[in-house]
């Protein structure tokens, strides 16, 4: 006994800690050496069971009131050789709350055996336009729900009969049963196989469908979809989902909203981005010109000189916030300027005289006949030279 270190050193706790504080410190040290994390480790297993062997004793209060008067010599004589005996502790219940994350549920999941249980969600999608997501829409979908058997009333059970006990688990809908461990003999809890955790067999089925209490019918679903809503984001319909089990309720219907890519607005967050064309006339003199919005089209005055690629903001033109259809992004808008495809020999002519105007005659036309006459002249009798 005097190589066994004090279970309250072990899990790192004062000796007038309260239950939840030991339950808490066991629970770190158990994440951080648990077999499952750390496989092949020995030093962690050996930890792991350090740990666990003290929560077994300090979880316990009769067993903690024997340690804290007796120490380790109030457990001789047990499994493994003097140590502590897991073989009479149900470890399912320790285990099923601490590491329920590591099992697929703990515990208090598999307590509630055959008791009401919520219905599963449903989901499904609807796609709308760049405008609707906008604004908001009414849409209706088909959707193929379970709804409660009329022959059998929701029993499963043929019309003159009842669903029997399962004589199994007793109706209770659990089964325990026992396993050898790490920790020595360790008792579980799982779901009658028989019955499926729910306490009933039943033996006569429901022709109608066929022992479930249930069938799937084709329904219409109204769904509204709020202004400001996202691509991908999800409108929940409550109590339309699948029916509960032993009276539970149903659960939801989540309807993903798919939202079309619109030929010339982009969306980020609640702000709206966009290109706009100008002529070159209006980026120079500038003027009003008609940009295209959510609201439809709006009058904006371009600043004389715009450049191309010029960014302009009009504000409160973006997407409205789901929270507060009143408050609204901004439109930002990239002005491009145009460069005709293609000119008659009349506008070339005016355009070269506006270059003209402009910047004046180039250099390379400033030079005068005579002088590109001499020059021809100089070339051929060198050439002859």
């Amino acid at each position: 006994m005097a190589d066994k270190r004090d279970y309250y050193e072990v899990l790192g706790v004062d000796r007038g800690a309260s239950d939840s504080e030991i339950k808490s410190a066991y629970r770190k040290l158990a994440k951080k050496y648990h077999p499952d994390i750390n496989p092949g480790d020995k030093d962690a297993e050996v930890k792991f069971k350090e740990a666990s062997e003290a929560y077994a004793v300090l979880s316990d209060a009769d067993k903690r009131r024997q340690y804290d008067q007796f120490g380790h010599a109030a457990f001789e004589g047990g499994a493994g050789g003097g140590g502590f005996d897991f073989g009479g502790m149900d470890m399912g219940d320790i285990f099923g709350d601490i590491f329920g994350e590591f099992f697929g549920g703990g515990s208090r999941s598999r307590a509630q055996g055959n008791g009401p249980m919520r219905g599963q969600n449903v989901r499904t999608s609807v796609r709308i336009t760049f405008e609707e997501a906008c604004f908001g829409v009414d849409k209706e979908i088909d959707i193929t729900l379970k709804e409660e058997c009329s022959n059998c009333h929701g029993t499963g059970a043929k019309p003159g009969t009842s669903p029997e006990t399962c004589s199994k688990c007793g109706g209770k809908g659990q089964v325990v049963f026992t396993q050898q461990s790490l920790f020595g003999v360790v008792r579980n809890v799982q779901a009658c196989p028989d019955c499926r955790g729910t306490g009933k067999i039943i033996k006569s089925k429901c022709t109608e469908c066929n022992g479930s209490g249930y069938v799937s019918k084709r329904k219409k679903i109204s769904v509204s979809i709020p202004a400001g809503i996202d691509n991908g984001q999800c409108v929940r319909i409550r109590d339309k989902g699948e029916p509960g089990i032993n009276g539970g309720g149903r659960g939801d219907l989540l309807v993903e909203v798919l939202v079309s890519r619109h030929p010339l607005f982009q969306r980020q967050d609640r702000d709206i981005y966009s290109t706009a064309p100008i002529t070159f006339t209006q980026a120079a003199l500038g003027g009003d010109v008609y940009i295209k919005t959510i609201d439809g089209e709006v009058i904006y005055n371009v600043k004389p000189g715009t450049q191309t690629d010029t960014r302009v903001r009009l504000r409160n033109k973006g997407v409205p916030s789901l929270r507060n259809r009143q408050v609204r992004g901004d439109h930002y808008v990239t002005l491009v300027v145009q460069v005709p495809a293609s000119m008659t020999q009349e506008q070339k002519d005016l355009l070269m005289q506006f270059d003209k105007a402009m910047y004046g005659e180039k250099e390379e036309n400033s030079t005068s006949e005579e002088e590109k006459t001499e020059g021809k002249k100089k070339k051929k009798h060198f050439g002859k030279k």
